[in-house]
């Protein structure tokens, strides 16, 4: 206890402060010395380090890597680390290590730049033990040369420290950006993860116990308690343990969460906060994730988590991991066997292969890893039964082929069918719906509907269907939506509020006026985005104030962001919105500045000078988002259209085109350039694009409709006739389909 009292001593902290502030981790270690031990030398302590004999793992001794012909050198004088590499202009340069980035089993360097800026180098020190493949240097993107005029060099937006990395390796990170100058002066309380960086800032925490005032019944002056993993029991007959009383929170998740997610940070991080109100979450779905909700991109755990079976039951990340070392609470199956006896699944009669092999690991088969940054396997973490009947039907990864690489899904499919496993009706699982809709498919929209309805299924799978069926702009989305507004999740209101896009102005500003002052951060920054297009003059003069205040709060908490160019990206969309062209037109040109490779920047810009009629301006936009990226099938098309309009038929059907040649998901430009082809008077050709198109994507309505309509106009009624059929197969309800039909003098029927 001295070290405690000496500390609160000097510091001259009161328990009855109003703000909470930092007093580091050796103050807290005074009372709570078995974590304080537990955490030295785990991954948290070790996240980033000041460079030293006992901390650089690399190999520095006038060490080479050669990379698409940079030669790179790591050298060591006078005690301090140096790398002589290719530099933000292409030149070589030497820098020197201002500390180092993790430890297992990578380690990368950050070298400082005249800016403020910290960049990770691209050339990492594999740190595994060699018969493993370790202790070399290797590049992060061994198989593309990345240039130094390329995001993704080491000098690049995406390898910087201050902006995508320093707020889950340090606590307290203040990141004081300066968009004027793009300078920063980061600065954190302590280098690495330390007690703090989860519980919250601990003075009042430290008084109280200085005061004796920290009974179990009373506040402990901390945000965030994370006390969560409850008490397990066996019910009888049963081999599943269940919690005995309910998670009533998901505070330890959140606060795992804050780091352990792909998400973008919306103003300060309060401790204690749930998740969605101090970041904005991705949801499943392509690209991150497989059809089936299985990591594909690099997605930090906790989407795959909270979709999880565990996750439904009340399982936290502390029943599984010791949070303070890091460490599993029990050695390969025994973390399982906590709650699922080991008699009965620990056997080869559940795992079908011999006893201490590879198949008989719970984790190989319920949570295979996937390989991130060239050596770091991390584990699927939605712990899910393998489905290689998914695999046959829409290409989604399953465990037994992931582990058998020489066999093939259906193999896999048998053997599970050999075992008794039986997997009902595939084709109504939701992977397939999603996957069906992205081929076009509406027969999808029922099934995605109901599960964002589904009050047994995870937020996060309700909410990516949600997300997933108003984008396609299918009925039945404003009904569903609207009853998610009142949901207790916020991930749910936030997805509901997306859902409301296609409303006019007016009647989406009636349905989420209430929102405006949501509790939840997320879910207002998400009402001021919807309703930046609602015009002031039609709203009363309390009305007009209520909305103005959630403008400038949202104005306010991009502005702490603006060295990320997604966020200027999205200030120039609100801006756009709001019909303040200048600045939607500044925040575009900041983005493009910060990253000149955003192609989206490009588009958005081109639009916004296109509707001013700045039709050479917006050409010149395009023509350099094709210069920094030739095959981009957007640019392409954005500038078919704007040739379209200004009637240059051959140079528009040229773009349209090229976009639809290198289009291979979705079916936009293809269709558009089908529709082209047909305006501008070349009907065979549009017949042939939009047929293709048709094999292609089958169950795509507007190109069967499309089709019809062309072939009646060409004269061709049989043909369209056999198209109108494909149509009322898909949407039998549709009268207007009926009604082609009917003109036709089809029989849908026969």
């Amino acid at each position: 206890m001295a070290l405690l009292l000496s500390c609160v001593a000097g510091s001259g902290i009161a328990a009855d402060a109003t703000t909470a502030t930092f007093v580091g981790s050796d103050t807290c270690s005074g009372c709570h010395k078995s974590e304080h031990t537990q955490w030295q030398g785990s991954h948290h302590d070790l996240a980033m380090q000041k460079p030293a004999p006992d901390t650089v793992l690399g190999d520095f001794d006038n060490a080479s890597f050669e990379y698409f012909g940079v030669q790179t050198r790591f050298l060591t004088r006078d005690g301090n680390y140096f790398v002589r590499t290719d530099g933000p202009d292409g030149s070589m340069s030497e820098y020197q290590v201002a500390w180092v980035f993790g430890v297992d089993p990578l380690q990368q360097y950050l070298l400082p730049m005249e800016d403020g800026r910290l960049q990770a180098l691209a050339i990492a020190w594999d740190s595994r033990p060699a018969d493993e493949g370790g202790q070399r240097w290797y590049h992060l993107f061994p198989d593309e040369e990345i240039l130094y005029d390329d995001p993704l060099h080491w000098t690049g937006p995406y390898l910087n420290w201050n902006t995508r990395c320093a707020e889950c390796h340090s606590t307290d990170v203040q990141k004081n950006y300066q968009a004027s100058s793009r300078t920063f002066a980061t600065t954190f309380f302590e280098e690495d993860v330390s007690c703090e960086a989860c519980h919250g800032p601990g003075s009042q925490h430290v008084a109280l116990g200085y005061e004796g005032r920290l009974a179990s019944d009373s506040p402990t002056g901390l945000q965030t308690d994370l006390s969560a993993r409850g008490r397990w029991y066996f019910p009888e007959g049963e081999s599943i343990a269940r919690r005995k009383t309910p998670l009533t929170d998901q505070r330890q998740i959140d606060s795992c969460g804050r780091c352990h997610a792909r998400r973008g940070t919306l103003g300060d991080y309060e401790h204690g906060k749930p998740l969605s109100d101090t970041h904005r979450l991705s949801l499943l779905g392509q690209p991150l994730y497989h059809h089936d909700g299985q990591i594909l991109d690099e997605v930090y755990v906790y989407g795959s988590f909270v979709q999880s079976k565990m996750s439904q039951a009340g399982v936290v990340c502390a029943n599984c991991h010791e949070p303070h070392s890091n460490e599993l609470r029990a050695k390969g199956n025994g973390v399982c066997a906590q709650c699922h006896k080991a008699e009965v699944f620990d056997s080869p009669q559940h795992h079908n292969h011999p006893a201490n092999s590879p198949g008989a690991q719970c984790v190989n088969c319920h949570m295979p890893a996937q390989t991130y940054m060239g050596v770091d396997a991390r584990r699927d973490h939605s712990m899910r039964i393998p489905r290689p009947d998914l695999s046959v039907m829409i290409g989604t990864p399953n465990a037994c082929t992931q582990c058998h690489t020489d066999q093939s899904p259906d193999w896999a499919l048998n053997a599970l069918r050999d075992w008794g496993s039986s997997f009902g009706n595939s084709s109504n699982h939701p992977a397939v719906a999603m996957a069906a809709l992205q081929r076009g498919d509406s027969r999808s929209v029922p099934t995605l509907l109901e599960l964002a309805a589904d009050e047994t299924a995870s937020s996060i799978w309700r909410a990516t269907a949600l997300d997933r069926v108003s984008a396609s702009g299918a009925q039945g989305v404003l009904q569903v939506a609207q009853g998610l507004l009142i949901s207790d999740d916020p991930l749910l209101r936030i997805s509901a509020v997306r859902a409301l896009q296609s409303l006019p102005p007016m009647r989406r500003y009636l349905a989420l006026a209430p929102l405006i002052k949501d509790p939840v951060t997320g879910v207002r920054m998400e009402v001021a985005m919807s309703l930046a297009p609602v015009p002031l003059a039609e709203l009363g003069a309390e009305r007009q104030q209520s909305l103005l205040a959630l403008f400038d709060e949202y104005k306010a908490v991009q502005r702490q962001h603006l060295d990320m160019p997604a966020i200027n990206m999205q200030l120039g969309i609100f801006n756009m919105n709001r019909g303040d062209f200048p600045a939607a037109e500044a925040a575009y040109r900041e983005a493009l500045a910060l990253n000149p490779q955003l192609i989206s920047a490009y588009l958005n810009l081109a639009d916004l000078l296109r509707g001013q009629d700045r039709e050479s301006e917006a050409k010149s936009q395009l023509e350099a988002a094709l210069k920094v990226s030739p095959q981009s099938g957007d640019a392409m098309h954005a500038l078919g259209l704007l040739e379209a309009r200004g009637g240059n038929r051959d140079a528009a059907l040229a773009w349209l085109g090229k976009a639809a040649a290198v289009e291979t998901v979705g079916s936009r430009h293809r269709f558009v350039y089908g529709v082209a082809q047909h305006d501008f008077g070349d009907m065979t050709g549009a017949l042939a694009t939009l047929g293709q198109l048709h094999n292609a994507l089958p169950a795509d309505e507007q190109v069967l409709l499309a089709l019809a309509n062309y072939s009646v106009e060409s004269g061709n009624r049989d043909l369209a006739g056999r198209y109108v059929k494909k149509l009322i197969l898909l949407a039998p309800q549709n009268q207007n389909y009926r009604r082609l039909a009917a003109s036709l003098g089809v029989n849908p029927e026969a």
